[in-house]
C-alpha cells in the first residue's frame, strides 16, 4: 500500500517493462487513493490510458485528461492545470496523478520537459499533489529514463515505494542541462539592433517584419508580445547595451535578446505564476514568455546574458 505522511507534494516514478506491472502498480495507487478520499487523475498516452481505465474498472471517480493537450503544449499549461487540480483536494487529502510526459521529438522539446520534471519538485513543494510518473523502459530512450532517475525523489516497484539514490536536487539538475543549439542563430538575422535606444521604433520594426511571415496570426501576435516583454525586461533589469536579433524561417521564428547584465539568478524563474512574485527577479516577464513561446532558453555569456524565444508551427503547403 502506497502511503506517506501529511499532504504535500510527492513525485514518484515507475519504470515498468510490462503492461501487467503498469496495471498492478498504477491502478493500485489510484484505487487506494480513492479509498482514503484522495482524488484520482490519469494523464497518459491513449494506449496507457486504456490499460489503466480497464485496471480501475472504468471507475467514474477517476478523471482522465488528454495527454496531448496537457504535455504537448507548453510547460506552463501543465503547471497551471495541476495547480488547479491541487485546489480541488479535500482538506488533509491529495490529488493522485498517474502522468506520462510526452517529451516530444526535438531536442528542444525534450530539454524543456526535462526541466519541467525537475522544476515541479520546487513549484509544487507545498501542493497536495502526489504524482506517479510512468516510464515504459521498452520504448523510452535512455535520455528520458535518465531524467526519470534524476528528477524523482522516490521510485515505485511492485515491491513498494523507496527513496531514489540517483535523485538530483532540482537546482543542480537544471544547471546540468545544456541549452539546445539553434542552427538559425548561425545565419544572418532578418532584423538586428545591437544597441536598442528607441523601443517604440523597435516594436514597429518587429511588427512590420512579422506581418510578412506566413504563420497563424494569433501565434505571431503572441510572439510579438513576448519579444516586447523580454526586451523591456532587459532594459529594466539588465544593463546596456540591449541587443535584439530576429530570424525567420518557414514555420519558425527565433529571437535573441541580449544585454550586459548577469540575467536571472533564480533557476526556477519563469516557471511560476506572475501574481505575487518579485518583479525585480524578472519572473513575471519570463512566466509570460514561457506561456507565449514554444521554447525559452536563458544563457550567460562572458559579456552578459541572453534569452532566446522560439515558436514553430506547421507551414502552409506552398
Amino acid at each position: 500500500m502506497l502511503t506517506c505522511g501529511a499532504p504535500g507534494f510527492r513525485h514518484d516514478a515507475l519504470l515498468y517493462d510490462s503492461v501487467e506491472e503498469l496495471a498492478a502498480v498504477a491502478a493500485t495507487f489510484l484505487l487506494e487513493g480513492l479509498a482514503v478520499g484522495d482524488g484520482a487523475v490519469i494523464a497518459v498516452s491513449p494506449g496507457t490510458a486504456g490499460v489503466l481505465r480497464e485496471a480501475v474498472g472504468d471507475n467514474p471517480l477517476v478523471l482522465v485528461l488528454d495527454q496531448h493537450s496537457l504535455y504537448r503544449s507548453r510547460t506552463p499549461t501543465a503547471i497551471t492545470t495541476f495547480r488547479g487540480l491541487a485546489e480541488q483536494a479535500s482538506p488533509g487529502r491529495r490529488i493522485r496523478v498517474v502522468g506520462e510526459v510526452d517529451f516530444g521529438t526535438s531536442i528542444a522539446d525534450r530539454t524543456e520537459w526535462q526541466r519541467y520534471e525537475a522544476v515541479i519538485n520546487h513549484a509544487f513543494a507545498t501542493s497536495p499533489l502526489w504524482g506517479l510518473c510512468v516510464f515504459d523502459t521498452r520504448r523510452a530512450p535512455e535520455t528520458v529514463l535518465a531524467t526519470a532517475r534524476s528528477t524523482h525523489p522516490h521510485l515505485v516497484t511492485p515491491a513498494g515505494r523507496e527513496g531514489n539514490p540517483d535523485y538530483v536536487a532540482p537546482a543542480s539538475y537544471l544547471a546540468s542541462l545544456p541549452v539546445p543549439d539553434e542552427p538559425l542563430e548561425r545565419t544572418a538575422p532578418a532584423l538586428a539592433v545591437e544597441d536598442v535606444t528607441d523601443f517604440i521604433s523597435l516594436r514597429r520594426a518587429i511588427r512590420a517584419l512579422l506581418t510578412t511571415v506566413d504563420g497563424p496570426p494569433d501565434l505571431i501576435e503572441d510572439y510579438l508580445l513576448a519579444v516586447d516583454e523580454m526586451t523591456s525586461n532587459a532594459a529594466r533589469h539588465g544593463r546596456r547595451p540591449v541587443g535584439v536579433r530576429l530570424w525567420t524561417a518557414p514555420g519558425q521564428l527565433v529571437c535573441t535578446i541580449r544585454d550586459a547584465g548577469a540575467g536571472p539568478t533564480d533557476p526556477f524563474a519563469g516557471y511560476g505564476p506572475a501574481h505575487g512574485e518579485d518583479l525585480s527577479a524578472g519572473g513575471m516577464g519570463l512566466w509570460l514568455a514561457r506561456q507565449l513561446c514554444n521554447h525559452v532558453a536563458l544563457r550567460r555569456h562572458g559579456d552578459g546574458s541572453s534569452v532566446r524565444l522560439s515558436v514553430d508551427w506547421t507551414p502552409s503547403p506552398s
